[in-house]
């Protein structure tokens, strides 16, 4: 037996590295693209990364069962294939990215095993990542430099492969934020020190500087954001702001291109300027969303152990294809798709897992919320209240099975916990709501400008993170924008018409007649005129229409995730 672990253990150990090695080819491939502005090669250089991990996974697994036949479910092989493998992987820069990949392929290849603490990785490395401030990964200044050559520097040492539009008045424009942000509240000392991360961070058409300066006996953190417009590389603001910051690194934002030699450290440095970002947040927001999950389910298993609350069904008004629960302790809900779907919705469960595929190879353009899709996942039976499993054994029952006092669910997706956005128009202020139903409207046309028509726009399928930024998150009718039908909504004529109680003239699958949006949108009467004037656009069917030739034309639309009153030169075509 032990002469057949090796060559087991082998083939997971080159199927990482040959994932890890694809991974960072893909990932050098960003600064190119960004140097000549070819954004569709962006585009499909960050699909194919993201679509990496599971095409090598199956045809390795897919190597396993055959190899291991009706030894993959002995557990004695296992323990020798994972003793033989952690003493390849042990001294590895990015040995926690190796134990989540062996968890792969065991979970791939030994069929139906929710969780084995003795054969997977499951609590190793927990919270480990830590970064020193003599770092290679590191460029430091110190404020003896003076500020004007600390800027210069700066943008000397980060070369992007295309000149500058105007590097003289960039420098001035992020010397005179540094004045009125920290020049203003804070005096330079001895050891006040500005560090940046070597490696940029590529993302749609934008690259960031992510940097910190130890000032007031603190870090300060900020980022740099660069464009390449057509007149050439620009920097586009200075972010201070802790809510910007955070946002740009949001669950509702597509993954950066950033090499990682050393993961660790980069996740280590992020944690210090982003602090209330949790690991596994981190981890996915730089690409590497399968160890995400990992550290994700490491913090589950940590909150099962410290509360004692119980699983509930989610509130607000039950969907007709999903099935949705939540642990009031825990900033996350749990969404199973039904058995049977009520009419209207006539899809199958693969339909609906495609559509949730879809949206995770898609850029969210900061409007939809990240998932991780987990099989046979395991919760204490003892922690389902009755209501709930009531609710699953009548929706989802498939789906269940209960074995040692644990519910064990087939299929499941976790997404983070919102307010859904009508619940929240139930009882908010008319400015919170006026400001709420304007995000909403914005969230939908930003959704259109990424190639997405949701489908489905009540306000029941959006929700408010806690920063009050609207959320879509019911994906199961959601459409390319470009496959849609915009239409005028024909003008009745004659009085059978007028009168008639179903449309007189032909609908087909994809027409959408945006002036109906009206009609149901927004139900609150204080609410109502303000969000019409102000999203005017929305139900107008030629707006629609331009915005499907430009991604026709296959322009890609940049979403900021920032305010264009913060940019330094609000309009500038990028």
């Amino acid at each position: 037996m032990p002469k057949r672990a090796l060559p087991l253990a082998n083939k997971i150990f080159e199927g990482f590295n040959t994932y890890i090695q694809t991974f960072h080819t893909y990932t050098r491939l960003a600064p190119l693209y960004f140097a000549q502005r070819n954004w569709p090669a962006m585009q499909l250089n960050h699909r194919q990364r993201l679509r990496l991990y599971k095409d090598l996974l199956f045809q390795l697994s897919d190597v396993f069962r055959e190899m291991l036949g009706e030894d993959s479910r002995n557990r004695e092989i296992w323990k020798l294939i994972r003793q033989e493998y952690q003493e390849m992987i042990a001294d590895r820069p990015d040995v926690e990215l190796a134990e989540t990949f062996f968890n792969s392929v065991f979970r791939k290849a030994f069929p139906e095993n929710p969780l084995d603490e003795e054969l997977m990785y499951v609590m190793e490395g927990y919270n480990s990542c830590e970064i020193r401030e003599n770092s290679d990964i590191l460029l430091t200044y110190p404020a003896s430099m003076g500020l004007s050559k600390i800027i210069r520097q700066i943008l000397d040492d980060f070369d992007f492969g295309a000149e500058f539009m105007d590097k003289e008045q960039d420098i001035q424009f992020l010397i005179k934020s540094v004045k009125e942000v920290i020049l203003t509240r804070y005096r330079v000392e001895i050891g006040t020190k500005t560090q940046l991360l070597k490696p940029v961070f590529y993302r749609n058409k934008a690259a960031y500087l992510i940097g910190r300066t130890f000032v007031g006996k603190k870090w300060m953190p900020f980022i740099i954001p660069i464009l390449n417009g057509p007149k050439g590389i620009y920097v586009d603001t200075l972010i201070f702001d802790p809510h910007l910051m955070s946002h740009l690194f949001s669950f509702t934002r597509s993954y950066f291109m950033v090499e990682t030699a050393v993961p660790s450290h980069i996740v280590g440095f992020l944690l210090s300027v982003i602090p209330h970002k949790k690991t596994h947040e981190l981890y996915n927001a730089i690409g590497f969303n399968k160890h995400g999950k990992t550290l994700f389910y490491r913090d589950f298993l940590h909150h099962l152990e410290t509360s004692d609350d119980k699983f509930e069904v989610a509130p607000g008004i039950k969907g007709m294809v999903m099935t949705v629960f939540t642990l009031p302790s825990l900033n996350i809900v749990f969404k199973l798709i039904k058995d049977h779907f009520e009419p209207p919705k006539n899809m199958t469960r693969q339909e609906v897992r495609e559509k949730y595929k879809l949206v995770s190879l898609h850029d969210r353009v900061g409007r939809m919320a990240d998932t991780h899709e987990f099989e046979y996942f395991k919760i204490p039976l003892s922690r389902v209240s009755d209501d709930l499993l009531k609710e699953l054994r009548n929706t989802t029952n498939s789906l269940l099975t209960i074995k040692d006092n644990y519910l064990i669910i087939k299929h499941l997706y976790t997404e983070r916990k919102m307010i859904p956005l009508n619940i929240f128009l139930e009882s908010c202020s008319s400015e919170d709501g006026k400001r709420a139903v304007e995000d909403y409207g914005r969230a939908i046309l930003q959704l259109a400008q990424a190639n997405i028509f949701p489908g489905d726009m009540m306000t029941k399928n959006f929700g408010l993170t806690r920063q009050k930024r609207v959320i879509f998150y019911d994906y199961d009718e959601i459409e390319f924008l470009v496959d849609m039908n915009f239409r005028v909504k024909p003008k009745p004529e004659t009085y059978e018409q007028i009168y008639a109680s179903e449309p007189w003239y032909e609908i087909k699958k994809n027409d959408v007649f945006p002036e109906d949006f009206k009609r149901w949108m927004i139900g609150r009467s204080d609410l109502k005129p303000h969000f019409l004037e102000y999203h005017r656009d929305l139900f107008d069917p030629f707006h629609w229409k331009s915005l499907q030739e430009r991604i026709s034309k296959g322009e890609l639309i940049h979403a900021f995730p920032y305010p264009d009153e913060i940019r330094f030169r609000p309009g500038e075509p990028n």
